[in-house]
């Protein structure tokens, strides 16, 4: 049943994206916006209780209408893990980004991919030449190809019910927002109250992250991938997202990473990641390609191991 929910979820997606999926979005960053005013003062533990306010009831919600509707009949179980996954996991967020964003290079338009990134991103890129547009677009890819698709999916499938990809994708709300050394108005730092959730997102993110970097070895270049992962992914500044660039860079056989201009024109130093020729304009079909890819060999395992559990 959950393969024929997440092969649901993807092509409903494909075919029209839930238009309201930002709105539901919105309202659980509301909510914790309101949680950080009432519990922030600074403290870890503190931390915890609005973590544990902001994730449990909305995961306990949704893995007992599942169980409920499962009770009933099996399909209206299937079909609120469709419901859930439509909502929750966003290839479409992933791949009509960074196709704008290919076709206004492949037109020459440098500017409107600038501003087709920087509305992916949500970061000004107006300062970003040319050259740096392509590896910003396939390091955003392969992060959100991750978030949006493949860690919401091993959390899907490994926990029962919807519970595990809603736990994940609010988990990842959670820490963007309580992150960094960023003050509120109330003069209370986040980095000490938004510990505990990034820690849960650091565990939640373990196992899946190295899956899917092992997954792209198998569907592009498997040894650079490899190589590139033990040897560059540790230098950058997250761990994860070094493991994640390093063997998507690998198995493209192109450098991401180095020194990018920042939003004030000064130049921003960042390891470089991968082997090769520096990634341009040209390497984002294969970039897509090497996502795709890395997609079917997890549905074909999906498969492989229901068709194992009904087999007599």
């Amino acid at each position: 049943m959950n393969f024929l929910a997440v092969i649901a979820a993807l092509a409903l997606e494909q075919w029209r994206a839930f238009r309201w999926r930002g709105g539901a979005q919105s309202a659980f960053v509301r909510y914790a916006k309101s949680l950080e005013r009432r519990f922030n003062g600074g403290k870890a533990q503190q931390g915890v209780v609005a973590s544990a306010l902001a994730l449990v009831p909305p995961v306990a919600i949704a893995t007992a209408v599942y169980f409920a509707l499962d009770a009933l009949h099996p399909l209206l179980g299937l079909a609120w893990n469709v419901g859930m996954l439509y909502i929750l996991v966003g290839f479409r967020h992933f791949s009509h980004a960074f196709t704008a964003v290919s076709e206004a290079l492949k037109a020459g338009d440098a500017l409107a991919a600038r501003r087709r990134l920087a509305s992916w991103r949500g970061v000004d890129a107006s300062a970003a030449t040319a050259e740096e547009v392509p590896k910003l677009a396939i390091e955003q890819g392969l992060e959100d190809s991750y978030r949006h698709v493949f860690g919401t999916l091993f959390w899907f499938l490994v926990l029962p019910g919807p519970g595990g990809a809603v736990l994940y994708r609010l988990t990842v709300l959670l820490a963007e927002r309580w992150r960094g050394d960023a003050v509120t108005p109330m003069g209370h730092d986040l980095r000490e109250f938004g510990r505990p959730v990034q820690r849960l997102l650091y565990w939640l993110d373990w196992p899946p992250v190295r899956l899917t970097a092992i997954t792209f070895a198998v569907v592009g270049d498997f040894e650079d991938a490899i190589y590139c992962w033990r040897t560059q992914a540790k230098q950058w500044v997250s761990r994860h997202e070094g493991i994640l660039l390093a063997s998507g860079a690998g198995a493209l056989g192109a450098i991401i990473g180095g020194p990018v201009t920042g939003p004030t024109g000064e130049p921003e130093f960042r390891p470089e990641l991968g082997l090769g020729d520096p990634a341009d304009a040209d390497l984002l079909p294969s970039a897509v390609g090497l996502v795709w890819r890395a997609l079917l060999v997890w549905l074909a395992l999906v498969l492989l191991v229901t068709l194992a559990y009904w087999a007599p």
